[in-house]
Formats: structure tokens, C-alpha cells, sequence
């Protein structure tokens, strides 16, 4: 059997019906928090248990019976509470006999990285390996469904898109497509041991993405340059919370310093297809 964690949230969601097309469901473990709000979302037939990345009691018992569990980072934002949540779910899986752990990193993990996820990444992969269970590794890149967050509500109508981002440049994957990739791994074999940049090519600036915009809209966006002070203090404008603040200019900052510049065939071969590009995704979202 295979276990997905968190398989309510995006990317777990996404990766769970993808897998359901290619395996029975009944051999899928969706691990959520809660069962009963899961039942109404998930595809039918997958086995849904409880399990909390802070509860290890439960995270060793939804993992009963598994062979594969895909663990899907969490969305703690502290550096020493994101790594004891893997930790847990890394440890009951050695408690419960799980044989190997698919894990979601990203691209590039470092503990000097300003963007505040990567150090948990690099200690969560460093924990893993010396775990002794077999490993395969998703350096995920930024996903595409972030653009209209860094874009924002004022961009089209007032034709300037502010930005941090100098001349840095993003490998972007569509967060669905990243759960198709996830879902072609766990359905197959051959991957023991391996670390994947998932990470396709090209990588794309925030010129590209104003002159997209440009196209997609029918008008014209200028790209405005500002700094991450002035990023910082926009976002305390309009209410946003502190650690959310820092994430978004830590990324941004490692957006800038080409972290996530990291453009890969390996995305397109697990995909089996080539994955959507920039210009084909403004146009879904922004396309008149």
C-alpha cells in the first residue's frame, strides 16, 4: 500500500487523484488530519486514515500495512517545529515498516538560502538519508500557481508590476503537473535512492512574466522594480502577518539570487509529456 500525507492539501490532493487513475484506490492510504471533512473531497474507494505530523502515535498507526509513503513537506514556517514534524512521520514510518519515503524538498536546499523553507528541506533530506530507508527525493521548484500572488490585484489596472525580483530567474512547474510526476513515481519502480530537480525549462524573469501578462491581457505591463523593504512594508499595509511577510521576502530574495533558477529535462521525463509553460498559463488565468 501507498500513503499519502497531507493528501487533502494541494499538492497532496493533486497527487492522490493522479494515482487513484493508476492503481487501485483501495491500495492508497490518504493520511489527514481530519477523516471525516476527507471522505466528501478524496476519490472513492481510497483508505483514509487519521494522522497528524504531531501526533506520532497516530502517523504509526495510519502507516500500518504500508510499503511506499509519499511524505508531503509541511506548512510550518518555523525551522525547528517544520523539522520535527518530518522527523515524526520519518520516524513512524521506520516504526511501522515502511520500506521507502518519497519526500517533497526544493530545488537547491541550503541552510544559508534566504528563503525561509529551504534549511528545513536541507535538514529533512539529511535526516532521511541517515534514516537507512530507501529514499526518493522531489526537489520541487516554485509552482506556477504562485504568479498571481507576486503579480497581485493591481497589476492589470494600473499596467506596472512591482517586484522584487531583478534580472533572477524561476524554473516554474504547475503544481498539478508536480502531482501527476509524484503519482508516475509511486506507481512504478526504478526509483530507489534518487533525488529529482523537479525543475523544467526555461526558467523564466519577471520581464517574461510582464510581457506574458502584456500578451495574455491585450495591454501593456511595465515591470517596476522596488526592494524588499518596500515589499515588507506593502504587505504590513494590507494586514499580512509577520512570518508571512518574512517567507514572502526570504523567497523572493532567493527568486532574485537564482535558487530557483535550476531548469532540468527530469521534470518532462517523469511527466511523460511536456509540462505547461508560462505563456500557455497567463493565458488560462489572465487571457481575455
Amino acid at each position: 500500500m501507498i500513503a499519502i500525507t497531507g493528501a487533502t492539501g494541494h499538492l497532496g490532493l493533486a497527487t492522490t487523484k493522479a494515482l487513484a487513475a493508476k492503481i487501485a484506490p483501495s491500495e492508497i492510504v490518504a493520511v489527514v488530519r481530519d477523516p471525516q471533512k476527507a471522505a466528501s473531497t478524496l476519490p472513492q474507494g481510497i483508505v483514509v486514515r487519521q494522522g497528524d505530523y504531531n501526533d506520532p502515535a497516530s502517523l504509526l498507526a495510519a502507516f500500518q500495512g504500508v510499503e511506499t509513503v509519499l511524505l508531503i513537506s509541511t506548512s510550518e514556517l518555523e525551522y525547528n517545529a517544520r523539522l520535527r514534524e518530518h522527523k515524526n512521520v520519518i520516524d513512524a514510518a521506520q516504526q511501522a515498516g515502511v520500506r521507502h519515503i518519497v519526500y517533497t524538498s526544493v530545488v537547491n536546499p541550503s541552510p544559508e538560502s534566504a528563503f525561509g523553507a529551504s534549511p528545513g528541506h536541507f535538514s529533512t533530506e539529511q535526516y532521511l538519508k541517515d534514516s537507512g530507508l530507501t529514499y526518493t527525493i522531489f526537489r520541487n521548484t516554485l509552482y506556477l500557481d504562485i504568479i498571481p500572488m507576486l503579480v497581485g490585484e493591481g497589476t492589470l489596472p494600473s499596467g506596472k508590476l512591482y517586484s522584487t525580483l531583478g534580472d533572477g530567474k524561476v524554473s516554474y512547474a504547475l503544481r498539478e503537473e508536480i502531482g501527476e510526476a509524484l503519482a508516475n513515481v509511486l506507481a512504478s519502480k526504478g526509483h530507489d535512492n534518487q533525488t529529482y530537480d523537479i525543475a523544467p525549462g526555461p526558467a523564466y524573469s519577471i520581464q517574461d512574466i510582464a510581457a506574458g501578462l502584456s500578451e495574455a491581457a491585450g495591454q501593456p505591463v511595465e515591470y517596476v522594480p522596488i526592494t524588499g523593504e518596500e515589499l515588507a512594508a506593502t504587505l504590513r499595509q494590507h494586514q499580512v502577518p509577520q512570518p508571512f511577510i518574512d517567507l514572502m521576502v526570504g523567497m523572493t530574495q532567493a527568486m532574485k539570487d537564482n535558487e530557483f533558477n535550476a531548469p532540468s529535462p527530469t521534470f518532462e521525463q517523469l511527466l511523460g509529456r511536456k509540462p505547461t509553460d508560462l505563456k500557455t498559463y497567463l493565458k488560462s488565468v489572465y487571457g481575455k
